[in-house]
């Protein structure tokens, strides 16, 4: 059974989806920014100007930004636990089925690619500042670095899996019964997961091509998980991506204000070609060939592009998948 099939162990109705992404959307968008509110409302009161509920780096200013990151990360958290209350109690489905076709779990690939993406993150960082420190400033701050370090080890993981487990689990075993194959979820999932993050000041400073890098992190992320038929190695990047990033480099037009080691003060026009279009179209495709050697992928036309069919029972692992296992006319 391959892992868009897993959504067949459970009830996979199309409106089971539609609420599933109603209630995730609320405990994310709602549920989980209560905090943040409040606190910026507190300000507000205080005499803080209305405009800042707009702007990322105003609005970390003004809080601070160890708690301004704490406040958006833990309401990830929380659209973390939407995820996956919908698949268990709408769905039926295991934590175990939504992330992998495994008996259990594979930590070791998680971590593998986890220790891969983080010394490249490492090694381009450090070449980076060494060829170009006038592109940066060292701003090491002990506390509110070590602060930062216990934010990014505890919360960002979680930040990264609700992404992972929403776009690369949810969405992508929930189109793929929808549309019947493999191309469509994995199309769709990506350019969601950029879209998602069209909002980033990013986009604004860099303009469009920096949805370039978002979509193509989608579409690779994607691919890890239909060609590998799980979610570890996709949490793994993607967790290694963010908590890097969020401890070696900030700047004051990024999504994520840290306290990190360097500030980038670069003209970040002059980043379009290394930073987002030599990732997409060369680093990330020596990775795939790195993943595909290493756990011995195969047939990439038929897990790419093939249907999705329904599994014979002999497929289902439990009396208990069979039990909520039904044909839809």
């Amino acid at each position: 059974m391959n892992y868009i099939q897993q959504a067949y162990t459970g009830l996979y109705d199309w409106w089971r989806y539609l609420v599933g992404i109603i209630i995730i959307f609320a405990f994310w968008q709602i549920i989980g920014m209560i905090p943040l509110l409040v606190f910026i409302g507190i300000e507000v009161f205080n005499g803080a100007d209305m405009s800042i509920t707009t702007d990322i780096a105003q609005m970390a200013a003004l809080l601070g930004n160890n708690l301004f990151l704490f406040l958006m990360l833990f309401s990830f958290a929380v659209g973390l636990v939407g995820v996956i209350l919908s698949s268990k109690f709408l769905h039926k489905q295991s934590f175990r089925q939504l992330t992998t076709t495994r008996p259990k779990i594979d930590w070791s690939r998680f971590w593998f690619i986890f220790i891969v993406w983080g010394v490249f993150s490492l090694g381009t960082t450090y070449l980076s500042y060494y060829f170009s420190p006038e592109d940066y400033i060292f701003n090491f701050n002990l506390k509110p670095f070590l602060i930062l370090c216990a934010l990014i080890i505890f919360l960002m993981p979680l930040q990264t899996s609700f992404e992972e487990y929403l776009f690369r689990g949810y969405l992508m075993q929930g189109i793929g019964v929808l549309f019947k194959n493999r191309w469509a979820p994995l199309l769709l999932t990506s350019v969601g997961f950029g879209l998602l993050h069209g909002m980033n000041p990013e986009v604004d400073k860099l303009g469009p091509i920096m949805m370039v890098f978002y979509i193509g992190t989608g579409l690779i992320l994607g691919i890890m998980t239909l060609m590998d038929d799980g979610l570890e190695l996709a949490l793994g990047f993607h967790a290694a991506n963010n908590m890097f990033t969020a401890l070696l480099v900030t700047s004051d037009w990024s999504a994520l204000q840290t306290d990190a080691l360097l500030t980038l003060t670069a003209d970040p026009a002059e980043m379009a070609i290394t930073e987002i279009v030599a990732p997409v179209v060369i680093v990330y495709p020596i990775l795939l060939i790195i993943l595909s050697k290493k756990y011995g992928w195969t047939n990439w036309k038929e897990k790419l592009f093939g249907k999705v069919e329904l599994p014979v029972e002999d497929d289902f692992q439990t009396i208990e998948s069979r039990e909520n296992y039904k044909i839809l006319d």
